[in-house]
This record gives C-alpha cells, sequence and structure tokens, in this order.
C-alpha cells in the first residue's frame, strides 16, 4: 500500500513541477519573490533536456513501482504521460520551445511589472519627501 502512495505522490509532483513551470513567472508577477524559485525551476528544467538527465521524481517513480509489484516504465513522466496525449510525438521540440516561449513572456512581464512598481515606490516616497518639507 506505502509503495502505490509514493508512485501517486511522483506523479502528482510531477504534474505540480511542470504546471509550475509553465505558470510560475505568470504567479510571480503577483508574488513577486517567488521569482527566484520559478528561476530554479526554470533551471532544473532546461538541464534535464540539455544534459539529458532522470528526474529524481522519475527515479522515485519507478523505485515505489518496484517495490509495489508494479510494472517498471523504461520512458520518463514526460515521454510517457505527455508525448503522444498532450502534443504528437515527432512535436517534442516544438512543445520544448512553446513551453520556453511562455516562460521568457512571463518573465518579461515580470520585469516590466517589477519596474512599474519600483518607480511607482520612488514617486511616492518623492511625494511624501516634498509633504515632509
Amino acid at each position: 500500500m506505502g509503495y502505490e502512495v509514493l508512485v501517486v505522490v511522483a506523479l502528482v509532483l510531477h504534474v505540480s513541477f511542470l504546471a509550475y513551470l509553465a505558470v510560475g513567472g505568470y504567479l510571480a508577477w503577483w508574488w513577486p519573490r517567488t521569482i527566484w524559485l520559478h528561476l530554479v525551476t526554470a533551471a532544473w528544467g532546461v538541464a534535464v533536456v540539455a544534459a539529458s538527465l532522470t528526474c529524481p521524481l522519475t527515479t522515485l517513480e519507478r523505485w515505489a513501482r518496484e517495490g509495489a509489484g508494479q510494472s517498471v516504465p523504461d520512458a520518463g513522466f514526460i515521454d510517457r504521460y505527455l508525448t503522444g496525449v498532450i502534443y504528437p510525438e515527432d512535436h517534442v521540440w516544438t512543445a520544448r520551445i512553446v513551453l520556453a516561449i511562455v516562460v521568457v513572456v512571463s518573465w518579461a512581464g515580470f520585469v516590466m511589472r517589477w519596474r512599474r512598481r519600483r518607480a511607482q515606490q520612488r514617486a511616492s516616497i518623492s511625494g511624501q519627501a516634498a509633504t515632509y518639507r
């Protein structure tokens, strides 16, 4: 029973990670301090793709499936659950590029909002300083 729970936990964490990878930059528009977590998330995503790393969650899933007596997939999470389901198998790089564009647009929006906030704060501080003179 415990191994089956770990399989589900690994799958939920994988989905959560990928969802955060896609939208975390937009969440940082409202919670600016989270941009650092999103930068780390994106860096890990790029490293996994660029260096063909095995995600620790995939390792956990495989170990838990083995312990539960289930068949252990050769493919990783994305290859098994997303490729051919969310996007066609021959469009893996297209999906990666689209995701990268989504992330870059979210970061650009974050920077624009951050600059606007900073300008508003400076104007507010200048206005307060003038009031006290």
